[in-house]
């Protein structure tokens, strides 16, 4: 009978103590840290435009446009230069118009000392010394005034 009153007594002080843990963010949930700029270096984004969406538009335009020309075989041959030709030019038109953009690296120190890298689009509101907020993590985490 001891040996059940002690394996009930350990169960329960386990779900005591699994009750008062602090559960970490949840998905969707988003975290945010305290800490001060260090460093604010100047960078350049790459551009937001997804690549090859210029190629595909050029293509089905060509692509539209040789099914009007001539008839039968020389019909077919017509579609498949004019898709060709457009996916070309309309990659060289996308890579003509995708610049980088300005952005910033910042460097922030956390409340418990770590040092925290966020790379993001300039936000000029922001300086050496100011203390800020980090929310998120990740590709999505983003540096904002406190």
């Amino acid at each position: 009978m001891s040996k059940v009153r002690s394996v009930a007594a350990s169960l329960l002080i386990s779900l005591g103590l699994a009750g008062c843990a602090t559960p970490g963010p949840q998905p969707g949930e988003v975290e945010i840290r305290r800490g001060t700029i260090e460093q604010i270096t100047a960078v350049q984004l790459a551009s937001n435009h997804h690549q090859g969406v210029g190629a595909v538009v050029g293509g089905l335009a060509g692509l539209g446009i040789g099914s009007l020309i001539g008839g039968g075989t020389g019909r077919d041959v017509a579609m498949v230069l004019g898709a060709v030709g457009g996916a070309v030019a309309g990659n060289e038109i996308q890579k003509k118009h995708d610049k980088p953009l300005p952005g910033q690296q910042i460097i922030v120190r956390t409340g418990n000392g770590v040092l925290v890298a966020v790379t993001q689009p300039v936000n000029p509101g922001l300086r050496v010394g100011q203390g800020v907020y980090i929310e998120g993590n990740g590709d999505g985490a983003r540096v904002v005034p406190r």
